[in-house]
């Protein structure tokens, strides 16, 4: 069996020989390396680059130091302590507002500049992405696009050397992304049926959600396509 592309969504429990650094000789054909060594081959060149190794490093060490013991709040002041950054950004859904405001007082409270900006800022009218009044969530009213472009060029040009994003939309995080120049991570993962719980979808994907799968649903066990995109005989 030739495989083309990584598939490691694949890969049994009783294997993931990456975490015994045994991939070579115990992973599956469709493991990253066997399919694609020169990829990995680049991508450990990339971290002789100083900014890479020092972010790599302080992950590493947030990782071990707080292992089941800091929240993901603890996580992003202990990051931002290691890397030695004075002012970071906050990206928020203008729903999120309430929740801004308390996370940038705890990161005021252990010495960071914080710069926030809502997602609504500019309140540029949908019309102007050409969103007909049918197509708004409340026809006949005003409603201010997501902006979330210019959330990244105010965080860039007032210095944020990190980004934390909450709740931004699917497409809107994206966009954001993109723009922002400096590191950016996610606190919030905006989703407003499960309480930003996307996981909780996963989880019950076989039992309360099981809508969320499409007309080719796998039988189980769920097994790697032997032909098509992701392999060849």
């Amino acid at each position: 069996m030739k495989y083309e592309d990584p598939a490691c969504a694949y890969c049994p429990a009783t294997v993931r020989a990456c975490r015994e650094g045994e991939a070579e000789a115990r992973g599956p054909g469709y493991c990253p390396t066997k399919v694609d060594p020169q990829a990995q081959a680049r991508a450990r060149l990339l971290y002789e680059d100083d900014e890479a190794r020092k972010v790599s490093y302080a992950s590493g060490l947030v990782e071990s130091e707080g292992y089941c013991k800091w929240t993901r709040v603890e996580e992003i002041v202990h990051f931002a302590k290691k890397m030695g950054f004075r002012r970071i950004g906050i990206a928020n859904c203008i729903s999120f507002v309430d929740h801004a405001n308390v996370l940038s007082g705890i990161l005021e409270s252990h010495g960071f500049d914080v710069v926030s900006v809502a997602c609504k800022n500019a309140n540029i009218p949908k019309e102007e992405l050409g969103i007909s009044d049918a197509q708004k969530i409340r026809p006949g009213q005003f409603e201010a696009l997501c902006n979330p472009i210019a959330q990244a060029e105010l965080l860039n040009s007032h210095g944020c050397e990190l980004n934390v994003v909450m709740g931004l939309c699917i497409g809107h995080d994206s966009l954001f992304f993109r723009y922002a120049k400096g590191l950016t991570t996610v606190l919030v993962a905006k989703d407003r049926v499960l309480g930003h719980n996307p996981v909780a979808a996963l989880q019950l994907a076989d039992t309360y959600y099981s809508r969320v799968w499409g007309p080719d649903k796998p039988e189980k066990p769920r097994k790697l396509p032997v032909a098509g995109r992701r392999g060849k005989q």
